[in-house]
């Protein structure tokens, strides 16, 4: 019974083994055959790129498109996103959004156009050294041009003494973003073929460079230096200038190699309400203030002032003094959604160790000037700290008033921390309205003993012809508490008259007032028609 119930257990085993090894015979023979016919499945191919959206990238905007924008181009997958990358591309470098044309982008493919006119040799002219600069940089403020080579004096700087030299150029431009101010470009012709290239010493020009005893520097005529080191570039620094070493010469041709920065874009795209709220975890505070003033008939003068903290800035050691840097952007937009307006400015701040802390006490102000038709607008101020990158936004609609020409009006009323008469140093500069300079007080707050700068223009006043006076009267009421502290009338001495404006600015001492609130306001009252108009504004003293 034992040996039956044996074999029948190993008959079972051989049956079990012998379908195990037939199901593995089979998974193999199932695997080695392919699971669907390779020619049924989709091909996974990327659209090539049309051939005027290459030509677009690789040639017409090779010099100035940025590592980022190329990246974000690349990644677009439909032509319709390629034309709207495009526009936005060109919009980014406007200069003017105002005009139906695009200054910046008209330009640039004129500087295409005059680099392949002027310095094509055999290579096409946008492809050579000049050509990039001049399509990149722009025209330079000036040329020295040497064509044909020749007789040269070696100014003192590239060591004195006579030589002959190939064909060359030297661009000068006052100053390049990124790159620096009084920046000297040299280009060689070392061929003769016309096609001038950057040169990375001033040696590159030197046609005897390599000739033994010929060209020699004053310092090699009179045995004091051997030419073997100057060929090495051994002892160079003994009269070069600065910016003729080599690591500043190769520090200026990478800074030319990149695409110029489009200033404060980012911030562009803050003000546009692209990236949505701020949410930054320190958000910078800033004080916004629009004053107005009558240009014409039609143009009113808007000034924005932007005032900020200067403990909300961040202060880093640049050239061994404390420094704090923030950028502004301003975009102004209609009520009809048109953009009338765009500034963007950076304001720097500096003081020595010792004068840090009554430093950071004060304020950094900005201010621009932006004439604009009256009606009703939109501005949105972004203010960035350089050194953290925290950002503060501020957006505010405001009315810009439209003035009579045959009724008497005024300007906005400015309390001023600082009001002085204009200089030539002035001119072109911020806070100057007509002949003063008028720095608002945002803040409004005076420490005892500062005077109050207080600035209003008048406009279409009447002269009375028996007194040669302005036919209105303007009185000086201060209150404290709801108080009568000080009236007193205009005597109209010292002010200007430009055709049918005045100008009332007065010094106010705070030397005698006690501490606290008060109220200014300026009554002008016509004395013909009788209508009174009257600004105020509000500041404190403190100790």
């Amino acid at each position: 019974m034992f040996k039956c119930n044996v074999v029948r257990n190993l008959t079972v085993g051989a049956l079990v083994l012998a379908a195990g090894t037939s199901m593995v015979f089979a998974q193999k023979e199932k695997d080695n055959q392919p699971s669907q016919d390779p020619n049924t499945k989709a091909r996974n191919v990327k659209p090539e790129l049309k051939e005027a959206y290459k030509k677009w990238r690789n040639t017409d905007v090779a010099y100035i498109i940025t590592k980022e924008e190329k990246r974000a181009f690349d990644a677009l997958t439909t032509d319709e996103e390629r034309e709207n990358f495009i526009e936005n591309f060109w919009r980014r470098r406007d200069p003017n959004p105002d005009t139906e044309e695009n200054e910046y982008r008209e330009e640039y493919y004129e500087r295409i156009a005059y680099a392949n006119e002027h310095y094509t040799s055999g290579i096409p002219g946008w492809k050579t050294d000049r050509g990039r600069i001049y399509i990149a940089w722009g025209k330079p403020d000036s040329v020295e041009s040497h064509p044909s080579g020749g007789s040269y004096d070696r100014p003192s700087y590239e060591g004195g003494g006579s030589t002959t030299t190939y064909p060359f150029e030297i661009w000068f431009y006052r100053h390049l973003d990124n790159v620096g101010d009084g920046v000297e470009i040299e280009f060689v012709d070392p061929t003769g073929t016309g096609e001038y290239r950057i040169a990375r010493n001033a040696n590159e020009k030197d046609a005897l460079l390599t000739v033994p005893g010929a060209g020699l520097t004053t310092a090699e005529q009179l045995g004091l230096s051997d030419k073997g080191d100057r060929i090495s570039g051994i002892g160079q620094n003994n009269y070069g200038r600065e910016q003729d070493s080599p690591f500043r010469r190769l520090e200026i041709i990478t800074s030319l190699q990149r695409p110029p920065q489009v200033k404060f874009s980012d911030l562009q795209s803050v003000a546009g309400g692209d990236s949505g709220l701020l949410f930054d975890k320190d958000p910078l505070q800033f004080d916004l203030r629009i004053d107005f003033f009558r240009q014409s008939d039609d143009r009113v003068i808007a000034a924005f002032t932007v005032q900020t903290d200067n403990k909300e800035l961040t202060f880093d050691s640049v050239g061994g003094l404390p420094t704090a840097k923030m950028n502004i952007f301003g975009r102004i937009t209609a009520v009809s959604g048109k953009r009338s307006g765009i500034f963007e400015d950076s304001v720097t701040t500096s003081a020595t160790a010792t004068e840090l802390a009554e430093t950071k006490d004060r304020k950094s102000i900005y201010q621009k000037a932006v004439a604009l038709t009256p009606g009703t607008y939109k501005v949105d101020v972004v203010v960035r700290d350089v050194s953290t990158g925290n950002r503060g936004i501020v957006n505010q609609g405001f009315t810009v008033p439209r003035y009579d020409e045959k009724k008497l009006s005024t300007s906005t009323l400015i309390l001023a921390s600082k009001m002085r008469t204009t200089n030539e140093r002035d001119i072109g500069g911020m806070f100057v309205i007509g002949n003063a300079k008028v720095v608002p007080n945002l803040a409004g707050t005076y420490k005892q003993g500062q005077d109050v700068g207080v600035y209003l223009q008048v406009y279409n006043a009447g002269i009375d012809q028996t007194t040669l006076r302005p036919a209105v009267d303007v009185e000086y009421v201060l209150t404290k508490g709801g108080k009568e502290v000080l009236r007193q009338p205009e005597d109209w001495s010292g002010l200007s008259d430009s055709g049918q404006r005045l100008t009332l600015a007065r010094l106010l001492p705070t030397e005698g007032l006690p501490l606290g609130e008060y109220e200014l306001k300026v009554l002008t009252k016509d004395r013909v028609g009788g209508q009174i108009i009257e600004n105020k504004s509000k500041f404190s003293i403190t100790q």
